[in-house]
């Protein structure tokens, strides 16, 4: 039997193909051979299936896993190019989505359609030269305590499953206006206060390293939705330790920026002297270039322009007092912060140990001003609408009842101190490094029965405004542990400058938690 005789199935793609074929040629009267019609079918064969390969709203799924490891650098030299485009790295994205969130539960919804919509714009606009930047293009998802217009901005609330946005937070519009594409809401704990708790509205997010341990803090899905490998950068909020928290926790990066040089109109405050907006991302240069983003950050205040550079000279504290001797200090923290200060030696920072104030000091401080914050926020609604909140918060919500104006000045005071001895310290060296937390993630299941402090040691610089850079150091029986550098206010690029040689000296950073089964 010839080739030409072969026997199809009726229904088979290529039947349908060549049925197709004799059909045109029928329809156009041309005289063709056997021979020549094989010929010339095979060539518009050739041409269907090399045409149909160039569709651009899908890749192959083994392409779409390399597109999803490159950095939002990387890719966007691809959507420039035009090896890639951004509707083909959103529909990876929700593939990668629609695939781990049942494990991983790190975002509370999803908006496909705007963001292919945006993709889709996006695309065009790089197509006919028009680049708004780094993120012109690049998915990115948003913790659910910013609004983005049209969307509900639940916070975790029970009382809040319907709060719509009517208009996007100032951080959002400065998202879009870089062309990023918002793909979607992020889990965070009810109203930023204690968590995990399933108490909200939503079951808690899980760590991608051991979905038996907590995330870290209430920017959980943002760091989740990273370490698990959807998305490269997210949008974060920080009051007590809640960017950097998730990423000690969850083996990722976390910037908190100097207070206030992210606009916070139209994201839901918990204390206002204390509230911080910043990305928690794959790598550090693309935190920065996140970060430069959403606070308007340009030339020589660009939180990445110190990218790449040598730290040789650079004078670093190391502040190992502040956790060394602590009794709840894990043995393998201790030892990786000693080793990720090596490092840094080795790279040619100047190294000297320095003293911080005692931190019991000013985390009491802290909290008492969070926690009278946050009440007097919400002291209407708690009295009017309890039911409105989960038990659990409304608990943690109420304690500010009791912090009296006099105690809530002496903690401002206490504050001011905090912050003028980090200032004091820092006209002497370039930044300050010390832990980020002095556990490994904690096991989920005890905050299940009551709300658990945990050993973190992050809240002081809520007080001071200071910036912080929190990256991963290594990792204790499959579980990540972090670092914090801070800086002087206003110099996110020497931290930044920092901890970059730190990554790429290392290899934490490219550490992948394996996917869930």
């Amino acid at each position: 039997m010839s080739k030409q005789e072969v026997a199809l199935p009726t229904d088979s793609p290529e039947a349908a193909m060549r049925q197709s074929f004799a059909d045109s040629v029928a329809r156009h009267g041309l005289a063709l051979s056997p021979d020549e019609s094989e010929r010339v079918y095979q060539l518009s064969a050739w041409m269907s299936q090399g045409i149909a390969g160039l569709d651009t709203g899908r890749i192959s799924p083994s392409a779409a896993s390399d597109v999803l490891e490159l950095t939002l650098i990387e890719q966007g030299q691809r959507l420039r190019d035009g090896r890639l485009t951004s509707v083909a790295l959103v529909h990876a994205h929700l593939e990668r989505i629609a695939a781990r969130q049942a494990a991983y539960r790190a975002f509370y919804g999803l908006n496909a359609e705007r963001a292919l919509a945006d993709a889709a714009q996006a695309d065009a606009e790089l197509a006919a030269g028009q680049d708004r930047g780094p993120l012109h293009g690049i998915p990115l998802g948003i913790k659910d305590l910013i609004d983005v217009a049209g969307e509900a901005t639940t916070a975790d609330a029970p009382g809040r499953a319907n709060a719509m946005a009517s208009a996007d937070a100032a951080v959002v519009e400065r998202l879009r206006a870089a062309g990023a594409v918002l793909i979607g809401k992020l889990a965070t704990y009810e109203w930023g206060t204690v968590g995990p708790d399933k108490g909200g509205l939503f079951p808690p997010a899980r760590n991608p390293w051991n979905l038996d341990h907590i995330t870290g803090g209430s920017s959980s899905g943002c760091a989740v939705a990273v370490a698990g490998g959807l998305l490269r950068t997210t949008i974060g909020t920080d009051t007590g330790g809640s960017l950097r928290g998730p990423a000690f926790y969850c083996g990722v990066v976390g910037l908190k920026p100097t207070f206030d040089i992210v606009p916070r109109n139209g994201v839901l405050p918990m204390a206002d002297s204390m509230d911080h907006i910043g990305p928690i991302s794959a790598t550090v240069a693309e935190a920065a270039i996140t970060l430069d983003v959403i606070a308007g950050l340009t030339g020589e205040r660009a939180a990445a322009r110190l990218l790449h550079r040598s730290v040789t000279g650079l004078r670093i504290g190391y502040a190992r007092d502040w956790f060394a001797n602590d009794p709840q200090t894990m043995p393998a923290v201790l030892q990786a912060m000693d080793a990720a200060v090596s490092t840094l030696s080795e790279l040619g920072a100047v190294i000297e140990e320095i003293a911080l104030p005692p931190y019991p000091a000013i985390e009491v401080a802290a909290a008492a001003i969070l926690h009278r914050e946050s009440f007097d926020l919400h002291a209407e609604d708690l009295r009017l609408h309890p039911q409105d909140y989960g038990r659990r918060t409304f608990l943690s919500l109420a304690a500010g009842v009791a912090v009296t104006d006099a105690e809530l000045y002496a903690s401002r005071q206490e504050g001011t101190r905090f912050r003028s001895e980090i200032n004091r310290l820092l006209d002497e060296y370039d930044a300050i490094v010390t832990v980020g937390a002095l556990t490994t993630a904690l096991l989920a299941a005890p905050f299940e029965k009551e709300a658990v402090w945990t050993p973190m040691r992050t809240i002081g610089f809520n007080v001071s405004g200071h910036p912080v850079l929190a990256l991963p150091i290594g990792f204790h029986e499959g579980l990540p542990m972090g670092m914090q550098i801070i800086g002087r206010h206003h110099d996110e690029a020497r931290i930044v400058q920092i901890g970059d040689a730190f990554e790429c000296a290392t290899d934490h950073s490219v550490q992948r938690p394996p996917a869930p089964g």
